[in-house]
């Protein structure tokens, strides 16, 4: 990577809630920080922002891994560094690839400080990039192919797929009631059907 040494760096570090410090899997955010920042000082990079989330790496609404890729939109930094992926996401294969893809539709780099195999920089780049879309590729077909498994077995076995139908009558009245600003739930107990149902037809 030409003048790695002159990149503005973000760090995103992020340990479970749900983790007690007695057990082995525990990882204190503190523990990643010094081994980031020290990472960072060795190879003359210029830390820009540190990103710290304090929840479950599965969720996609955490705020400052959020916050990162907001400010990576912006080219606030070039490199986002975090210690490992599955601290960076534990979402599964796909949506993980996909953020690193996108920080890299963003033209940011991205390092993992214990996967050097992951690192989008240096003389290997393009072949990072190219497997990494490759395999999130392959992940989205079977996918698919999953999902429509699913739908035939459902067929086989009899299922009716799709919203369920309910009379014009219904879906005037849960209009109008949803009109007359009455929670879904009421809704769905005052016309006799599912929540699920009232909220597909208030969506329409």
């Amino acid at each position: 990577m030409d003048n790695m040494k002159e990149k503005r760096v973000a760090i995103y570090a992020r340990v479970s809630t749900n983790k007690k410090k007695d057990d082995p899997h525990y990882q204190d955010t503190q523990n990643q920080l010094l081994q980031l920042r020290e990472y960072c000082k060795r190879e003359g990079w210029q830390i820009t922002d540190e990103y710290i989330d304090h929840e479950s790496g599965s969720k996609a609404d955490r705020l400052q891994f959020k916050k990162l890729f907001e400010d990576a939109g912006k080219r606030k930094f070039d490199v986002v560094l975090f210690w490992a992926l599955d601290r960076f996401s534990r979402e599964g294969a796909l949506p993980s690839l996909n953020y690193l893809q996108q920080l890299e539709h963003y033209g940011v780099y991205f390092c993992s400080y214990t996967e050097a195999y992951l690192n989008n920089m240096g003389a290997f780049r393009d072949v990072v990039v190219s497997i990494l879309a490759t395999i999130a590729k392959q992940e989205r077909i079977r996918q698919s192919e999953r999902v429509k498994a699913g739908l035939e077995r459902a067929k086989k076995e009899g299922k009716k797929l799709g919203k369920p139908k309910i009379s014009d009558t219904k879906i005037e009245e849960i209009k109008k009631l949803r009109g007359q600003g009455v929670s879904i739930r009421n809704i769905a107990n005052q016309v006799n059907v599912s929540h699920g149902t009232v909220g597909n037809y208030i969506n329409e």
